[in-house]
């Protein structure tokens, strides 16, 4: 497995950076060649599932993902989600929490991938290109 984590601060309360966060289709705006289909309805918690198709036309990949964990933040406590990525390229998860800091908030995002097929070897690129990639989504969807 290829595990990194990415910590952020955020000037946005923490109930607008999980909001920010947890809308999946808005992440395929800063991952290239990728678009993301939500198969559940809205609102999403537990059980949510999602597709991220990276790829141009037949080439490519779909990465799928169900959320197994749904703790949005409340007054006293920080917002948690976990992600299993079910797909046949792509395994693993993703936790996200988001807390309270100062007058903004805090995220961090950790994550664990695994490629099939990618021998073992790769990881460490894997690693610094999922940091690269999803320091760059969690950024923007922050910054809005």
């Amino acid at each position: 497995m290829a595990p990194f984590l990415i910590e952020r601060p955020s000037r946005l309360p923490v109930d607008a950076a999980w909001q920010r966060l947890t809308h999946w289709e808005d992440h395929a705006a800063h991952v290239p060649l990728t678009r993301i289909v939500v198969l559940t309805p809205h609102p999403p918690g537990a059980g949510t599932r999602f597709v991220a198709r990276t790829g141009v036309g037949r080439l490519g990949f779909d990465d799928s993902m169900d959320v197994v964990r749904w703790e949005p933040p409340t007054a006293t406590a920080p917002g948690r989600c976990r992600l299993e990525k079910r797909g046949s390229v792509v395994t693993g998860w993703t936790e996200l929490e988001v807390r309270a800091h100062g007058a903004g908030s805090w995220v961090v995002w950790e994550e664990d991938l695994r490629v099939r097929g990618l021998p073992r070897l790769f990881d460490p690129l894997i690693t610094w290109s999922g940091r690269l990639v999803f320091g760059r989504v969690v950024r923007r969807l922050l910054d809005g």
